[in-house]
């Protein structure tokens, strides 16, 4: 009897082992800045602050080069299976979970898509952001997935951001589509 007691405790040990093994956890992958290009704009992926990536259960990487597009990406592929959604910190740009990251939402902070909100390791480096800067918006990842994701589009027009937008979106959005001519077809940041 005291044999087939230990056996039994053996052999679950041993099931449980191989269990808690077979499971990976899913970690980001690193930005190719020369061959990334963001799932929703098709801009390229600068390895940044405000880099954004999504690990699919099937293993596929898709990178963003702004939290808004990854959101965008999100709301219009909600039926895909997601094993792990990551953030950049906004001071060291080490990837975080986007449940673990603090985001703030700030009109004047720029970002490559205009949609003004970066995200941060801890809460505290987050409130000290809101410190130094007037209409910043402390937010949480559940606050994230309510909110109504707009580019600013006076930022949008402004500098090198002024073609930088998502083909296809209507105005009443708040996205703004601009014909390039020929002297300003470049895809840079």
């Amino acid at each position: 009897m005291k044999k087939k007691y230990l056996s039994l405790i053996i052999i679950t040990g041993i099931i449980m082992f191989l269990a808690a093994c077979g499971k990976e956890e899913v970690q980001p992958v690193d930005i190719n800045e020369e061959t990334d290009k963001c799932e929703v704009c098709n801009m390229a992926v600068v390895d940044d602050q405000f880099a954004t990536q999504i690990v699919l259960e099937s293993g596929k990487s898709m990178v963003f080069d702004d939290i808004g597009c990854m959101y965008e990406w999100l709301d219009s592929n909600k039926n895909e299976e997601i094993a792990g959604e990551f953030v950049r910190d906004y001071h060291n740009k080490e990837w975080i979970s986007v449940d673990d990251a603090s985001y703030i939402y700030n009109q004047s902070v720029k970002t490559p898509m205009a949609y003004n909100v970066i995200s941060f390791k801890d809460k505290a480096a987050a409130e000290d952001f809101i410190k130094e800067n007037e209409s910043s918006t402390l937010m949480t990842s559940d606050d994230l997935a309510e909110h109504a994701w707009k580019q600013n589009k006076d930022m949008m027009h402004m500098g090198d951001m002024e073609n930088h937008s998502h083909e296809g979106m209507d105005d009443n959005e708040d996205n703004s589509h601009e014909e390039m001519d020929d002297s300003e077809s470049k895809d840079s940041h």
